[in-house]
């Protein structure tokens, strides 16, 4: 936008503003344009800008091509209309026509300072001009993206917004060109202009002017206007256009807010599909409601979507129907499943995954030594990850849920370790008859679409499951920093004046050595005692411990919020963001490094070999054991598939959540296919068994999540999803599996960062979940709660009784992890599903719809209720209707007969 100045008795037209997206000022002090805000016009503008556009001059399509040409088609049109007289031609030209200053270009004086310096950062490269507008000689850029990425040009729109002492009334025209054209210095990049808008007037109205120039501006941003002013046929059409803009306007009260607050940016801009419907129905002569009998109530409307898991879990009544329909929909993007992990965010992504899992192979490897007396450990915990998760990643469904040992199947591989020794069994023999059991159980589920029960796990259940797996991770990771301050206890009778006496004297009765010359070390070696006060310092390894671990955690977290920062270009901020983990883990490996003092490590396997040396690789299946018991198995087997099929089910309703934005479709029958067979295979090696590691497969998803790079000032970035493909998992699992050879390395790990790892899982699996949100409403006042949608909908009341239900089943469930009833753990999430159908005695359904989701029987009889409903009011309208028709009839028939 340019206004008019008058400087030195010369006129020059000055850009005072632009809009890229949104609004940009001149400030004139700063010498830069401002931080792009939204526009807040005055009502006052836009009907003043209306009244422009009904009283000026219309040129549509005008063939122009230089801007002297342009100003002559525009004086003669007025002067052909009346608006001005002949006598002022040549001063308006003369007006119109005067240079343009940009905001790059600076006084001479300014300049000759400024030598050598590099041009400020306020220029408008082209890369900005994304859907953008710019105002320059009071006119608008436009540059319109199609969906196919081709550049559309609807180009500029000009305004002449000035103040002259010739006229008497405004001089006010809106053009649009035929064609594009480069109009020479008009704008500061040169970019084809297709609009203009010019309004000259008389003195003392320069604010005005001003605002109506704003309020041109603004309408060219919004999408719907400037396809109207694209497409309008006559002064009408225009018209009609800002009155469409006039009904959408949300007025402020003056009284309310400060106008001088620029308000900043959203970071989601509402679509526009919901007004072109609007409008196209008015263009229609339609009704804005209830067009054509079709439109839902207002009620509706109110209700958020229905909960909906696609079609990937419809029940298909043949044999491995949902199988087949799954190999099927993974089939045709297997390919690009591969190439498209080919980027620098999957190297971090692989880096950090794979330190998570490691850790959690060497956690629960240690577990199990000691549970089953190492006929399973660390080496078979590495082995069976690797084989588990190369297998799965590169057939399944899913390839970004990844696959761990859980908690649940430590605790069943202790007590049937146990039974078996106290029962005089063979443990490994027994145990493949159960994996085999479990195989052959959940190959039936498959086969008979069995996880379409899935579709009863609300967000209730879901929320309930992954907030316990996530308060575990962070409770471990809590108590296994603890157990370091008891394994390296804090010298509390250590004094600092100890520090102060530096004498250490090396005492024994050999007098053939100089003990006084002999390093503590070398005394000790000899046999010798230290004595002295300085003698007894310890090194306190459990606070530089706590300093690793929770540094590392802390590094992490605000490495990731980095990203959101105003500090450097968007490329080093969402790079540094990607590789937070990384970086955060190798500051504080250097910082162990530089100390050298000998906190706990990461120790891995150095050779490949079963951990207990009187058993192979290869479990034989019978000689052991007595005959019956590969029957018997059944009944145990039973638990450990529900098991699998609860951890593995919920997992992927979680990662394929719709908030995920993931478009490769699912594959629940397809995960749980290959989860029985790898159930089999690690049975027959006397390998772990695996599931679906919640945690970790929603730190995997958080780690590929893409955003666009924002291309406008002001524009702020957008999720678009998540990098979905099977080349970090293959990574990470084959990583997993050579570790024994990495060991050298991986040895100057400190197992505090990686416990500080473990802890950034657990809490950033826990963003985005509401039940954690509205468990935090408890101890804030209601004025200070966030406008949370379901705040608006349900009482407060009703809230909070909804999330202490959730809490006392997750307390339920913890106590129930911690004791030996754990082996029935999987019968509890199942228990979850009760608790919730119970919910619908007592809420009712809107408020479950905004508080979890409503079942599907529910909707769908809620469906039907409606139905009946719209019926039976048809009907009485058909009813009264026929009942007018035949009073009408009757009515006739008097007046004939009369």
């Amino acid at each position: 936008m340019d206004t008019l100045q008058h400087e030195g008795g010369e006129m020059e037209w000055k850009e005072s503003a632009r809009w890229v997206k949104f609004e940009e000022k001149v400030e004139e002090g700063g010498e830069r344009w401002s931080k792009p805000h939204v526009s807040t016009l005055s009502l006052h503008s836009l009907f003043e800008l209306r009244t422009c556009l009904q009283t000026g001059c219309i040129l549509l399509d005008l063939e122009g091509y230089s801007l002297p040409q342009i100003v002559d088609d525009i004086i003669e049109k007025q002067v052909q209309e009346g608006l001005i007289a002949p006598e002022i031609r040549e001063k308006i030209s003369f007006v119109l026509l005067r240079k343009h200053r940009h905001q790059t270009k600076k006084p001479i004086h300014r300049s000759l300072a400024d030598i050598g310096k590099s041009s400020p950062s306020s220029e408008c490269p082209l890369s900005y001009l994304s859907h953008s507008q710019l105002c320059g000689f009071s006119r608008f850029l436009f540059v319109l993206l199609g969906p196919n990425g081709k550049t559309k040009s609807y180009n500029e729109i000009g305004r002449a917004m000035g103040e002259v002492d010739f006229l008497d009334k405004p001089f006010v025209a809106f053009v649009r060109l035929a064609q594009a054209a480069t109009l020479g210095g008009l704008t500061e990049v040169p970019v084809p202009t297709r609009f203009l808008f010019v309004l000259l007037g008389p003195n003392g109205k320069t604010k005005s002017y001003n605002e109506i120039g704003r309020a041109m501006a603004t309408l060219m941003v919004d999408d719907l206007f400037s396809d109207v002013a694209y497409k309008a046929r006559d002064r009408e059409d225009l018209i009609a256009g800002i009155d469409e803009f006039l009904d959408e306007v949300i007025v402020l009260p003056p009284g309310e807010w400060d106008p001088k607050i620029r308000i900043e940016p959203p970071k989601k801009l509402p679509s526009a599909e919901m007004r072109k419907s609007v409008f196209s129905l008015n263009e229609l002569g339609q009704p804005n409601g209830n067009a054509g009998g079709g439109a839902a109530s207002a009620e509706d409307e109110d209700l958020p979507a229905p909960h909906e898991l696609g079609e990937e879990l419809k029940f298909t009544g043949r044999f491995c129907g949902g199988l087949w329909l799954d190999i099927k929909r993974k089939v045709p993007g297997f390919l690009s499943d591969f190439y498209e992990g080919f980027h620098i965010q999957s190297v971090s992504a692989v880096l950090f995954i794979y330190l998570g899992c490691i850790t959690n192979a060497i956690t629960f490897g240690g577990l199990l030594g000691d549970a089953t007396d190492n006929y399973q450990g660390v080496m078979e915990s590495f082995l069976g990850t690797a084989l588990a998760g190369v297998v799965f990643c590169l057939f399944g469904g899913q390839p970004l849920i990844i696959l761990s040992s859980t908690g649940p199947i430590l605790i069943f591989e202790k007590l049937l370790y146990e039974f078996s020794i106290n029962n005089d069994i063979d443990y490994m023999e027994i145990r493949l008859w159960i994996g085999l059991h479990s195989c052959l159980q959940c190959l039936i589920l498959v086969a008979t679409d069995a996880s379409y029960i899935i579709k009863y796990m609300t967000r209730f259940t879901e929320e309930g499951f992954s907030s316990l797996i996530s308060f575990i991770f962070i409770s471990d990771a809590l108590k296994k920093m603890m157990s370091i301050f008891n394994y390296y206890p804090i010298n509390r009778d250590f004094k600092p004046d100890y520090l102060t006496s530096y004498r250490c004297d090396c005492q024994f009765n050999f007098s053939a050595l100089d003990w006084n010359q002999l390093s503590k070390k070398e005394c000790l070696s000899f046999g010798g005692s230290l004595v002295g006060k300085s003698c007894k310092y310890v090194p306190d390894l459990a606070m530089l411990s706590f300093i690793l671990f929770f540094g590392t955690y802390s590094m992490t977290i605000s490495l990731k919020k980095f990203k959101a920062s105003r500090y450097f270009p968007t490329k080093c901020r969402t790079l540094l963001a990607d590789f937070s983990i990384i970086v955060s883990i190798l500051v504080f490996c250097a910082l162990d490094y530089v100390m050298s003092l000998d906190t706990p490590k990461l120790h891995v396997p150095t050779q490949i070999k079963p951990t207990r040396p009187d058993r192979g690789w290869i479990v034989m299946p019978f000689g052991k054991n007595p005959w019956w018991m590969c029957l018997a198995s059944f009944a145990p087997a039973l638990l450990v598939t529900i098991l699998i099929f609860m951890d593995q089910q919920i997992t992927a309703v979680i990662v394929n959540r719709k908030e995920n934005k993931l478009k490769k479709g699912c594959g629940y029958h397809l995960d749980l296919f290959w989860v029985g067979i790898l159930m089999a295979v690690c049975s027959f090696m006397g390998l772990p068994w695996y599931v679906a590691a919640t945690v970790i497969s929603i730190a995997h998803i958080d780690s590929l999540k893409m955003e666009s790079e924002s291309s406008a000032p002001g524009e702020q970035p957008q999720f678009l999803g998540v990098r979905e493909q099977r080349f970090t998992g293959i990574l990470v699992f084959v990583l997993t599996g050579v570790s024994v050879f990495l060991a050298p390395v991986l040895q100057y790990i400190p197992m505090p960062v990686l416990y500080g790892v473990f802890l950034y899982m657990g809490v950033a699996s826990l963003h985005g979940i509401q039940f954690w949100e509205r468990m935090k409403l408890f101890l804030m006042p209601a004025k200070h709660q966030p406008d949370f949608v379901f705040l608006r909908h349900v009482p407060l009341r009703r809230v909070h009784l909804f999330t202490l239900v959730q809490i006392t089943c997750l307390a339920v469930l913890w106590i129930l992890k911690s004791t030996v009833a754990a082996i029935i753990f999987p019968v509890m999430i199942l228990g979850l599903m009760v608790v919730r159908k119970t919910l619908d005695l007592i809420f009712s359904q809107h408020d479950l719809a905004w508080l979890d989701d409503i079942l599907p029987d529910k909707d769908k009889k809620k469906k039907e209720d409606e139905k009946k409903k719209k019926e039976k009011k048809k009907a009485k309208s058909e009813e009264h209707n026929n009942s007018d028709e035949e009073v009408r009839t009757t009515i006739i028939r008097c007046v004939r007969c009369s």
